[in-house]
């Protein structure tokens, strides 16, 4: 029981973390955190099919689903602000004034490779939890 309370205690960290960062960057590792924790999450929630008919469960569930909706939209939308600014910081007459501040060029917010890969998870209600 001592691993599931730490990775719930994990993902409620990461989530303050990436709600309270102060920078670009520090969100951006607090985010990748969230979503590794996430998928911890709902592994160890496959392990116990009792709690999957539990209200609170299933609350939790949804509030899961839309925390990494939300992540989703926030790194879109950064992603979409990244292209505008360096497609402005690349066309005549803003590159001459970008120039002249010393705007650079941002990078796009990728996460880390283990993370793109979709989790399995297994919400059916079978009797024997697998290993």
């Amino acid at each position: 029981m001592q691993f599931e309370r730490d990775t719930l205690t994990q993902v409620v960290e990461a989530r303050g973390k990436a709600i309270s960062a102060p920078d670009q960057a520090s969100r951006i590792a607090a985010e990748n955190q969230l979503t590794a924790g996430l998928g911890r999450l709902l592994a160890v929630m496959e392990n116990y099919p009792q709690l999957k008919s539990d209200q609170n469960v299933l609350n939790l569930q949804e509030q899961l689903t839309t925390t990494e909706n939300q992540i989703a939209f926030a790194r879109q939308a950064y992603n979409d602000a990244v292209m505008l600014l360096n497609t402005r910081i690349e066309t005549f007459p803003a590159n001459l004034i970008a120039g002249n501040f010393g705007f650079k060029a941002a990078d796009y917010f990728q996460g880390a490779p283990e993370d793109q890969a979709v989790p399995k998870v297994d919400l059916s209600m079978g009797s024997a939890p697998r290993a």
